[in-house]
């Protein structure tokens, strides 16, 4: 084009889930691609009456305060003391999807050349918001409980970073948690280095063994340095597009301003009819009949993997969430299998995409929530087709 165009958008990524929605709702596609609830699952005639309550007072249709519907901020807080994390309805701001949550992060806390710290692999959408800021992005390495204390310490040394961002309950896209030894090992680390710790926690209640964490915010040597996302999307329903975001009040007033600038303030009608669900449905019952389903759909992924993989495979086993990493034998090169899986009609989402540094193409992640069993089992046989014709 010869029309200007702003030169922050020449480093952001388009997200390779979104780009791949096109081609995996097309009829006879299954697809591990997008980490997506179950639609069976979604409570319709509890939101159905929830809409209905919230429509009897009009107001519900007009414009609203930035920072949210007052008595839904403090149904959430309720909510979130019970994590442990003592929470006031003034410290809390209702964002449009934890998304948007990020998105403004990113404009608050970090001028361009600022440094993020992220464990890799990484959520790749909170990859665009901090490229949209132009910030520095560095990954830190892990293993099976997550980001490495020791790697970041020698990495926030060195880099002097603004922010770290992390998902360590359930990561997207591994499935990792860190452990409650490394959660308190972590949190020495991020304090002595002084830097704004982004923990987002959208699986947490999505727990199918063990025993539930306290988030990471918690720890007493993090408050005010710490900022907890969440959202409704993976327990309620992503259409609502209600999530939320908690923080010291200093950096919640200038979130809202930035707010303002963005949408003036997330759907009045979405936020009055998530906090009459909040009110009246039993939102612990409805989580334990998620928990309940995805255990068994996780089970089954797990299940079938060593009878499609080639020897050498390896895979996260996670405690909860939607996700499982996979990694193929050296050679195998995931964004090279993509295009011959979708020849079988089957989808998932190379490891690359999650990658700051070097990518390790044989790894993938595959999504389990939003498929019954026998169609995971179909799925992942047509996974294998692929394989084996790659291999050809």
């Amino acid at each position: 084009m010869s029309l200007p165009l702003a030169r922050r958008m020449d480093g952001v990524t388009s997200s390779p889930v979104r780009d791949l929605l096109a081609l995996t709702t097309r009829p006879g596609v299954i697809s591990f691609a997008g980490g997506i609830p179950a639609p069976e699952l979604f409570d319709v005639d509890g939101l159905r009456a929830a809409f209905d309550r919230a429509l009897t007072d009009g107001s519900v249709l007009q414009y609203s305060p930035t920072e949210g519907n007052a008595r839904l901020r403090e149904l959430l807080a309720g909510r979130l003391a019970e994590r442990g994390l003592a929470t006031t309805v003034d410290d809390l701001l209702v964002t449009t999807g934890s998304q948007q949550g990020l998105q403004l992060l990113s404009t608050a806390l970090l001028d361009p050349g600022a440094v993020v710290l992220v464990e890799e692999p990484v959520y790749l959408s909170a990859l665009q918001c901090f490229q949209l800021a132009e910030a520095r992005i560095v990954p830190v390495p892990g293993d099976g409980e997550g980001i490495d204390p020791a790697a970041l310490d020698e990495i926030a040394a060195r880099e002097r970073p603004s922010l770290l961002y992390l998902v360590p309950t359930f990561s997207n896209p591994s499935g990792r948690t860190v452990s409650p030894a490394r959660r308190r090992a972590l949190a020495a680390v991020i304090a002595r280095h002084g830097c704004w710790l982004v923990e987002d926690d959208p699986y947490h209640e999505l727990r199918y063994r063990g025993e539930r964490e306290e988030p990471l915010s918690v720890r007493p040597e993090l408050a005010g340095r710490s900022i907890y996302l969440g959202s409704f999307s993976k327990v309620i329903a992503p259409g609502m597009r209600l999530g939320w975001l908690r923080a010291p009040r200093e950096l919640l007033r200038r979130i809202a301003i930035l707010k303002q600038a963005s949408d003036l303030h997330t759907s009045t009608i979405d936020q009055a009819a998530a906090a009459e669900y909040l009110a009246a449905a039993d939102l612990d019952a409805h989580v334990r009949r998620l928990c309940a389903t995805y255990r068994v759909r996780r089970d089954a992924m797990l299940a079938e993997l060593p009878g499609i993989t080639p020897p050498g495979t390896t895979w996260t086993d996670p405690d909860g969430g939607m996700f499982v990493w996979v990694t193929l034998p050296d050679g195998k090169d995931t964004d090279l299998l993509l295009p011959e899986a979708l020849r079988h009609d089957v989808a998932f989402v190379p490891g690359s995409a999650f990658q700051v540094g070097e990518p390790d193409r044989s790894a993938l992640r595959l999504s389990f929530a939003a498929h019954a069993p026998e169609t995971i089992a179909e799925g992942l046989r047509r996974l294998a087709k692929a394989l084996s014709a790659d291999a050809a």
